[in-house]
């Protein structure tokens, strides 16, 4: 008779095989972005190196985050000498004095014709980058012969689209935005009456004023693919395709999008069938904190524990407003961890901890925590939500103002623009987050929400990369209106058809119609006579 403990093993080890899929370990290229979009991808690499698959990863030798050397990968360095890391925190560095000094008109516009020079330096930088590789035979060579199942890669940079369109192989996609701002707009329909443009800072519900706005900034975003990025992308395919190609397109030609969001933050909208949401896939139960931390939150008691970042690209704020924000965090009966790389301010409490890192998700994990002051990046807002701690938000630049607003309009965070922060403000908005029930009762409806799922993020999204290698691609998802002239899609071509018709029909009857009065009148004449 079998024991107890041989029954245990089934239950535990053999029972859980029966419902996952079989792969063998494939073979996988990795494209990635350099950056905070890298923090997302090895999250990917992680999981799919233990389940046995082999990686290797395509990096620059100047790369920011992507070591050369890993447990989880093999890299392929490419010698790159034209870093953007200064040109991009000097831009950082003159945009957040612009908003803080009230900057004119005139040095906005100016700030903005800097940041679209920037994104269109960084897409011709990565183009030179593969037209290196392609015009390196011996290293086409070695990624021809290693027959890879599939490429991941993101498309916010999008060589690693045209890499794997000239290796001919299957394309995942860890994605939320493309060469030209977010990826849904490329691949599903999105009336621009109700869904939002990147960077308009509107809602699903606009009026007539603000869907002009946002028609208006889709006309930048347009142009900004047109004329900033695609040409360094055309330069390429006219090169080393037959015929050419077109980015967009390319991107849109992807078998599955891993798409880093959800619509629990999102607001809602058309998608398609290889869309694969798995926003806050890199959240996970919170890990114990280091013993001395650990005794800092404690000793908060009841009043628990505020936590402050702005990101890994700034370090600080201005020194002045920096100030004016530890002199709040000073009054405060919460104790405080604050992330600030920089000058110390003068101001700063005995109940305020200076830190160069923190252990974000598990500080956000941590029952002590009641609020997060941070810049509103994508993974900072899906990780407060997983955790249901609500949200004081300094946007900054890029997307942060629109993921804030999300939370915003749910009522679990409050936006204070870096322009309005001052000693008053700062407290005033610290203390109604604080002290408002709403906010974090709306905050843990959201995370209830998230978590309530059949599939784990992180499982969802590993389960589609492998259903890629099992089928080699997942055409039968993907819809062909790329292929489709911009005509055809919107059916210009059969309105001016059907209008064509119709315009002929009624010229035709006009013309009968004449034709008989006349030939009537005709008759009538000669009846007379």
């Amino acid at each position: 008779m079998p024991s107890l403990g041989m029954h245990m093993f089934f239950t535990v080890f053999l029972i859980p095989l029966l419902f996952t899929a079989p792969c063998d370990g494939g073979k996988i290229l990795v494209f990635p972005v350099d950056g905070s979009h890298w923090i997302n991808m090895k999250i990917l690499i992680e999981e799919l190196h233990a389940r046995g698959h082999s990686i290797d990863v395509i990096r620059v030798s100047d790369s920011w985050y992507i070591k050369e050397e890993s447990p989880l990968y093999s890299s392929i360095t490419i010698p790159q000498k034209n870093s953007m890391e200064n040109f991009f925190l000097i831009y950082l560095e003159n945009y957040m004095k612009a908003q803080r000094d009230g900057a004119s008109a005139f040095t906005f516009l100016k700030l903005t014709g800097q940041f679209l020079s920037m994104i269109s330096k960084a897409h011709s930088v990565n183009c030179d980058i593969l037209a290196q590789i392609l015009d390196h035979e011996s290293l086409v060579q070695r990624l021809f012969d290693a027959q890879y199942d599939l490429v991941l890669t993101d498309p916010a940079i999008a060589t690693g689209v045209v890499l794997a369109k000239y290796l001919k192989l299957p394309i995942v996609l860890n994605v939320r935005w493309i060469t030209s701002g977010d990826g849904q707009f490329a691949i599903a329909p999105s009336p621009l009456s109700y869904i939002p443009v990147p960077g308009s800072g509107l809602t699903d519900k606009m009026s007539f004023t603000e869907r002009l706005q946002n028609i208006l900034f889709y006309g930048i975003i347009v142009f900004q693919e047109r004329f900033l990025v695609g040409p360094s992308y055309d330069a390429i395919c006219d090169k080393y395709f037959q015929g050419g190609c077109d980015i967009i397109s390319l991107i849109q030609e992807a078998d599955i999008w891993l798409f880093r969001s959800d619509f629990v933050f999102d607001f809602p909208r058309p998608t398609m069938p290889n869309v694969v949401y798995i926003g806050g896939f890199q959240c996970k139960p919170a890990q114990p904190l280091s013993p001395d931390l650990e005794e800092f939150v404690e000793s908060a008691g009841e009043h628990g524990v505020i936590i402050m970042t702005l990101g890994t690209l700034v370090n600080a704020l201005p020194d002045d407003i920096a100030e004016e924000i530890a002199s709040v965090f000073a009054k405060m009966p919460q104790k405080v961890i604050w992330r600030h790389v920089g000058q110390r301010p003068s101001t700063l409490g005995n109940n305020t901890l200076i830190v160069d890192w923190m252990p974000q998700k598990d500080l956000l994990g941590h029952p002590q925590t009641k609020l997060f002051v941070a810049h509103g990046g994508t993974n900072g807002v899906q990780e407060a939500i997983y955790y249901g701690v609500p949200v004081l938000g300094i946007p900054l630049f890029f997307d942060q103002f629109d993921n804030l607003l999300r939370l915003q309009e749910r009522g679990a965070g409050k936006i204070l623009k870096l322009a309005e922060v001052n000693g008053h403000s700062f407290e005033q908005v610290l203390g109604e987050v604080l002290h408002q029930d709403s906010y974090r009762h709306n905050m843990k409806r959201l995370s209830n929400l998230h978590r309530d799922q059949l599939i784990n993020p992180l499982d969802h999204a590993i389960f589609w990369t492998e259903y890629v290698m099992r089928h080699k691609g997942a055409a039968h998802l993907r819809t062909d209106a790329y292929r489709m002239p911009w005509y055809s899609y919107y059916s210009i071509d059969v309105l001016m058809t059907l209008l064509g018709a119709v315009t002929i029909f009624f010229l035709s009857t006009i013309i009968m119609f004449r034709f008989l009065c006349c030939r009537g009148r005709r008759i009538y004449k000669s009846k007379q006579h």
